[in-house]
């Protein structure tokens, strides 16, 4: 054997040596020309060369289960140079304890499959169940503010006026908690899309929340800029709306304020829903768009609310295209901006885009006045 080939055969020795795995190299007549000590300790005896292998002239990877209970991963790599066979390459890695992991994994998923399974079947089936009292409970009180079954002392329809209340956040609740099983049932929402005029949808919002508000103690202050008339689903944005509104109302003590705030920007339009109340820790203004999630002044104050309304509130903008996000209103309350492309979604911009405006300020508008103002 000359010097050279001594250098090359300590190179290759050398080279195997330092690859992780357990490495063979073979020769063009399928002959086994070197092996490194990871492959002597993977099967337990020294790599003799001079032995065969069966010859594979092409790349391939196999997994091999040993009756040791271990798994390895095989690859066989064709050695080549100008078009000529060399050999191969075949190395060994141990992947045993991944495989391990994966099977814990997949155990694990589908154990939480079910679970979620029953969860939202229980979920529907309570929220089902407590439909229909509910349901009796609201006719009564309907029944019973009727003239003609008697007069009712000022006490006594400040009662059932407080039941007609409570049961209508009932039943709210339970339309979250059913919109929520379904969303998760099928992947999300089905939208009906069409022309939406914003600053009309933001009216009849705020008008639909004004016994709230009133009843709250809080002035309640609209402007909407003109601008275009947006593709989306009316009716899921004005639940969007109703959700931050009603945060609103519930987080703001009395004698507070609600602004709505609107106004095209550029290919999307921007509407804030901002107030004067306890607001929402810069740490949670991400956590609180999860899924029964609530902030812990939320929380500690003892207001009431099961943390999906926000978590919906997303999901809808998010079919649209959109964004929502939480910030600090002036003053230290919430601020909720949401951002919507006029052109709906997947539809390309038709001028140039601009970053989203960070919440706590009025959206930015053409600098023309308000096309539309309420307050309450």
């Amino acid at each position: 054997m000359s010097e050279d080939d001594g250098r090359w055969r300590t190179l290759l020795g050398a080279l195997l040596e330092a690859l992780p795995a357990g490495a063979v190299v073979q020769g063009p007549d399928d002959r086994v020309l070197a092996a490194n000590r990871e492959f002597t300790r993977m099967f337990g005896a020294e790599g003799r060369t001079g032995e065969t292998l069966a010859g594979h002239h092409v790349h391939r990877t196999a997994e091999l289960p040993l009756a040791d209970g271990r798994t390895l991963r095989r690859v066989i790599e064709p050695l080549r140079h100008e078009g000529a066979y060399l050999g191969a390459l075949w190395t060994y890695e141990d992947i045993t304890e991944r495989k391990r992991r994966e099977r814990d994994l997949e155990r694990d998923n589908v154990a939480l499959t079910e679970l979620a399974r029953q969860r939202n079947a229980f979920t529907a089936a309570a929220s089902h169940e407590l439909r229909t009292p509910l349901t009796s409970v609201i006719s009564f009180c309907e029944l019973l503010t009727d003239p003609s079954f008697g007069t009712l002392t000022d006490e006594q329809a400040s009662f059932l006026d407080a039941i007609r209340r409570n049961a209508d956040r009932m039943q709210r609740v339970i339309a979250d908690l059913l919109l929520t099983t379904r969303m998760r049932a099928t992947s999300g929402l089905e939208l009906e899309f069409d022309g939406v005029e914003v600053d009309r949808m933001l009216l009849d919002a705020v008008l639909d929340r004004m016994s709230t508000t009133r009843e709250a103690g809080l002035f309640t202050v609209l402007e909407c800029a003109p601008g275009p008339v947006l593709r989306g689903d009316r009716h899921r944005l004005q639940n969007v709306l109703a959700n931050l509104l009603e945060n609103a109302a519930k987080y703001t003590p009395a004698g507070g304020r609600i602004s709505v705030t609107a106004a095209p920007r550029f290919d999307f339009w921007e509407i804030e829903v901002a107030d004067t109340g306890i607001g929402v820790p810069e740490e949670f203004r991400e956590e609180i768009f999860n899924g029964f999630v609530r902030a812990p002044n939320a929380r500690t104050g003892e207001y009431p609310g099961t943390g999906l309304g926000l978590a919906i509130s997303r999901t809808i903008v998010r079919l649209h295209g959109g964004t929502i996000t939480a910030g600090e209103a002036p003053g230290g309350g919430a601020a909720f901006l949401i951002r919507l492309p006029v052109a709906g979604p997947g539809e390309p911009p038709t001028g140039p885009g601009e970053p989203p405006a960070a919440p706590g300020g009025p959206p930015a508008g053409p600098g023309e006045p308000p096309r539309r103002e309420a307050a309450a």
